[in-house]
């Protein structure tokens, strides 16, 4: 492994604790400052802070499945790491890093508080199209999956993930 891929990998792990923090912390600010209180207007009729337990997956669907959440999100943070330290260490490729850190940090955070206290707690509120409560983890989740997508489409070619097969793996480890 090069110098530069370890470099990649602690930043990855550095904004990987930056991240998972931030969502923690503005939960935590979440569950001080709105629980059992009247919703918070930032902007009057279109975006307000309300404290919701959401028990449930996005939208409030598959409610109470603990355990098949937190196996969803290790699941993915292993991908997830399992990919990092593939991927190579060329520019090309700083974009999936941060999208990905991005992604295991919104799946690790949601996880946290499942594993926690049984729900997650959301408080973002767009009340003008009445889009369903939402926290800083499900952002970087759906933020980072749209970007990742529009890469995967428009960006990376389909042998920029070479990289990931198993017979380049073979052959790499063949040729070492």
């Amino acid at each position: 492994m090069t110098r530069k891929k370890i470099t990649f990998l602690i930043a990855d792990i550095i904004a990987f604790i930056v991240l998972v923090a931030l969502d923690q912390f503005t939960k935590f600010l979440a569950v001080a400052n709105l629980k059992d209180k009247a919703s918070f207007p930032i902007i009057r009729n279109v975006l307000e802070l309300q404290y919701l337990e959401n028990k449930g997956a996005a939208f409030g669907m598959l409610q109470n499945q603990k355990a098949f959440f937190i196996l969803i999100a290790i699941l993915i943070l292993i991908i997830i790491i399992y990919v990092l330290a593939l991927v190579p260490d060329d520019m090309k490729y700083n974009a999936l890093h941060i999208l990905l850190v991005m992604i295991g940090s919104g799946a690790c955070g949601n996880m946290i508080d499942r594993f926690r206290t049984n729900y997650v707690v959301d408080f973002i509120y767009f009340k003008l199209i009445n889009f369903p409560i939402f926290n800083v983890a499900d952002i970087y989740v759906t933020v980072s999956t749209f970007i990742l997508l529009f890469l995967f489409l428009f960006y990376y070619k389909e042998n920029d993930f070479a990289f990931l097969s198993f017979k380049q793996q073979k052959k790499f480890r063949e040729f070492k």
